[in-house]
């Protein structure tokens, strides 16, 4: 007899790489971070520490290696499990750079010099501007093609390199024959934008010089909720979400996203109540929803035999993935076996 049993639905590939360039805020967190382990159920996730990148600008190489430790930590402390999503640092497999070359030498410099982020980094490091900070988008190229993912989750500082690397995955395509997956942009269902508590009209930035316009993730519950006892707000005393009130509407918000309450029952809940009590509350529930991600970071960080077998895993794997398409590529250009 027939088996009419139909066969599962394959997973579709995400792929995300962050920079080592310190811990996430608040508003990164709300943003995305804290779909991350719902996202690993949903797809074949890969993340991988974007080492490689970071060095487009000046870095301590001391500082460098305890920030990378540090952000292959809280990856797990945000709920990536390596077990179910590939999680590896970009520098521990070669194939990066190596595809990179390739890809530079199918494109057009042209293409390279009118990327909007090269130019705002040249402007900001003007006495850096080097070969690699213009070719960065070609080695972004090579960190996705590599994978063959479905879907990279993309920012607005990021689509223009997305977009660069679809055209050169298609114009190999079409010298080459068939070899890489065009990927798509993966746009998360908008998620709530979170303001400085300093300036709420200026999105929340770990880069903010004033340490009181961000929460970062790891910041101890005490400092959290000071910081929101001094968010700025306005003269009235009602707690409304309403046009001209942005300090309390981005408060709301951060109060909305993390209860699950929406406006109107947070404005009965603090009804005949004053700014200080609901600073208050806030700050307290922002600081139980991360106490997990601070209590696992701390675990994490201590375990440093742990966090090196699962990064030195996941670079195994996915050196076995990526050196697979490599040599692909190798076959299609012309270079000899080795």
């Amino acid at each position: 007899m027939e088996n009419t049993t139909p066969k599962p639905e394959r997973k579709k590939v995400m792929l995300s790489g962050i920079q080592p360039t310190g811990v996430f805020t608040l508003g990164n967190y709300i943003g995305a971070v804290r779909n991350w382990g719902n996202l690993q159920e949903e797809y074949n996730c890969i993340y991988f520490i974007a080492d490689l990148h970071a060095i487009t600008v000046r870095q301590d190489p001391a500082k460098l290696k305890k920030q990378t430790m540090e952000c292959f930590a809280l990856l797990l402390a945000c709920g990536i499990d390596p077990e179910k999503s590939l999680t590896f640092i970009q520098s521990h497999v070669p194939a990066h750079a190596e595809l990179s070359w390739v890809l530079s030498c199918h494109t057009q410099f042209g293409e390279l010099s009118r990327m909007t982020q090269f130019k705002d980094k040249s402007a900001k490091h003007a006495d850096n501007v080097n070969a690699g900070l213009f070719t960065y988008p070609d080695l972004m190229a090579a960190d996705i093609l590599l994978y063959k993912p479905d879907f990279v989750p993309v920012g607005a500082d990021q689509k223009q390199h997305l977009e660069l690397t679809r055209d050169v995955a298609n114009r190999f395509n079409n010298l080459y024959g068939n070899t890489f997956v065009v990927p798509e942009p993966y746009i998360p269902k908008a998620g709530a934008k979170i303001m400085s508590l300093a300036d709420p009209t200026k999105k929340m930035s770990k880069s903010d010089e004033n340490v009181n316009g961000f929460i970062s993730i790891l910041d101890d519950p005490g400092v959290i909720v000071k910081k929101f006892k001094r968010a700025v707000t306005d003269s009235e005393m009602e707690i409304a979400y309403r046009e001209g009130k942005d300090g309390i509407n981005n408060l709301m918000t951060i109060y909305s996203v993390i209860t699950g309450k929406n406006y109107e029952q947070i404005e009965q809940e603090f009804a005949g109540k004053g700014y200080g009590d609901f600073k208050t509350a806030v700050g307290e529930v922002v600081a139980e929803e991360l106490r997990p991600v601070r209590e696992n970071f701390e675990r994490y960080s201590k375990d440093k035999a742990y966090l090196q077998e699962m990064y030195r895993k996941g670079a195994e794997q996915a050196e076995r993935f990526a050196r697979r398409t490599l040599e692909k590529v190798y076959k299609k250009v012309g270079f000899l076996p080795r």
